[in-house]
């Protein structure tokens, strides 16, 4: 256990530092401060030392200079049970510091706000805030650091009951945090720095500033770490812990209700099971989206994880909790309806906030994936097609509104399964999607045993394929079975073939000029 004599507190955000500034004064600490936390301090009606008459230079270069001289840094840096360092303390009058209180400058949260404009934004850079953290924590055998107002109460909590010292174990705990804080600092500015216009050029740390340990991975036998904080974009309303999986399943439903956020036609329900959906429909009232959402495959929405774009009401709550889910998503719960869904003790009932649900997860539009023990960077699939400038019909038959309009929505399921993928649809309702196959032939078979299974009549469905048709077949398999609408990217050196058959046997088509693999 060792004392704390000497403290050095410069920081930024002030909330929750008096309780620590009058501990620390209880306990006979000498505090050294500067500028605006001097102040505060002293206001307080605490005595605090100005780092200026310690180093006897004033603040200088507009507060860029302020604690960068070597009687703050020998003080922390001083190794107390060094001779040579003892001697030089002495011979250079430079009080031993033993507890280094900072909060950075909030570099992202600039970066961040509208308007910032580049010189804002480079002067919230922390140089002496920085320097602090590391030397305090290169040094923790003798010097504690609390490297944010994250661990303002932890520290509060250490000099209350310890009478205003702290343990070797406690100050090594304290670095491992400030090495997490300048880290994820230092990734910040890099990836200010690195941004390139349509480039997604980008430095992810792993040090985050909260990681939670999950109960295991896609397998039980596989530790995880999920490096993040979910309260950003969900709160959880009721239920057990989010797991691994089940963050994966969430992913991609988030993702795919996105494509529904400004969808006027009404209310989207989803079915997510294994990063793919098995359920989707878009309806006029949310218990009849759930119901033919449903319909698409009841046997694989057992265990899924459901998400919505409307506030979940009564009616819709009494028909989904007929089934076995593991989680429920949406923007709202109507007080009965939750109470509805809440009789499950486990089930995972989440209220997404306002960015969820408007594009996906990921606010920096970019997407990671480790491989070849590296990661690799790529930007988020923005686009549909269907409605852009690059889609073009290139059949002789027309496309009626509504086909055009079933196009559209089986395009959006399409562009998130997992390739190669077929989805067939209809009146705004998933029919059945071929996913995952080696082939895409494979995948439009898949799609079209599994629609039977269910009893859907294809007769007017409409198909999707997440790439081109490399040959004519798919088609003919899909006009075999009264699919005569097909929206695709195009491509192929076969196209025409493809074109050609759809011609001569009345089938309508139109080219997005969109791939969408996903795999």
């Amino acid at each position: 256990m060792k004392k704390i004599k000497g403290a050095l507190i410069s920081v930024f955000y002030k909330d929750g530092l008096a309780e620590i500034v009058r501990e620390l004064d209880k306990h006979g600490v000498k505090i050294y401060s500067t500028g605006g936390t001097q102040t505060f301090i002293e206001e307080l009606g605490v005595k605090a030392h100005a780092v200026e008459d310690l180093t006897g230079y004033p603040s200088i270069l507009g507060g860029r200079v302020k604690t960068l001289h070597p009687k703050v840094f020998g003080g922390i840096l001083s190794r107390r049970d060094n001779e040579t360092d003892i001697q030089q303390v002495a011979q250079y009058e430079i009080p031993e510091i033993d507890l280094v209180i900072v909060d950075l400058y909030p570099f992202e949260q600039t970066v961040a706000t509208p308007g910032a404009t580049e010189q804002q934004i480079i002067e919230k850079i922390d140089i002496g805030g920085i320097s602090l953290i590391r030397a305090a924590a290169k040094n923790f055998k003798d010097v504690a650091i609390v490297p944010s107002v994250a661990q303002y109460g932890y520290i509060l909590d250490l000099i209350t009951k310890q009478d205003g010292a702290t343990t070797l174990e406690q100050r090594r705990h304290l670095a491992a945090e400030a090495f997490n804080v300048s880290s994820h600092y230092d990734t910040a500015i890099f990836n200010y720095f690195n941004r390139t216009e349509g480039i997604p050029a980008f430095k992810q740390s792993f040090t985050e500033q909260k990681a939670t340990h999950l109960r295991y991975g896609e397998n039980p036998h596989q530790a995880a770490t999920f490096y993040g904080d979910l309260s950003e974009r969900f709160e959880q309303l009721h239920g057990k812990e989010i797991s691994y999986n089940n963050m994966l399943d969430m992913d991609a439903a988030v993702n795919l209700i996105g494509e529904f956020a400004n969808d006027s036609s009404g209310a989207a329900f989803v079915i997510m099971k294994h990063n793919n959906a098995c359920g989707v429909a878009v309806r006029p009232t949310l218990v009849e989206a759930w119901k033919d959402a449903l319909a698409g495959d009841p046997v694989s929405a057992f265990g899924g994880v459901l998400i919505t774009n409307r506030v979940v009401d009564k009616a819709t709550a009494e028909k989904i909790n007929e089934i076995f889910f593991e989680v429920i998503m949406a923007p709202g719960y109507e007080p009965e309806a939750l109470a509805i869904l809440e009789t499950k003790k486990n089930r995972i009932i989440l209220k997404t906030k306002a960015e969820v649900g408007t594009g996906g997860c990921c606010a920096c539009g970019r997407q990671f994936r480790s491989l070849l023990g590296g990661v690799a960077v790529q930007e988020r699939d923005a686009k549909v097609g269907g409605l852009d400038s690059e889609a073009k019909q290139v059949t002789a038959k027309g496309i009626t509104d509504a086909e055009l309009k079933d196009l559209i929505f089986a395009n959006k399921i399409v562009k998130h399964s997992k390739s190669n993928a077929i989805v067939l649809a209809k009146g705004g309702m998933l029919l059945a999607s071929g996913i995952g196959q080696t082939s895409r032939v494979d995948a439009l078979k898949q799609a079209i045993a599994k629609a039977k299974s269910f009893g859907f009549d294809l007769r007017g469905a409409v198909l999707a394929s997440d790439a081109f048709f490399p040959f004519a077949d798919c088609a003919e398999i899909a006009h075999g079975e009264g699919i005569d609408t097909i929206i695709q990217p195009g491509g192929s050196v076969r196209d025409q073939e493809t074109i050609d058959y759809c011609n001569a046997n009345g089938m309508a088509m139109v080219f997005t000029g969109l791939r969408h693999f996903k795999h």
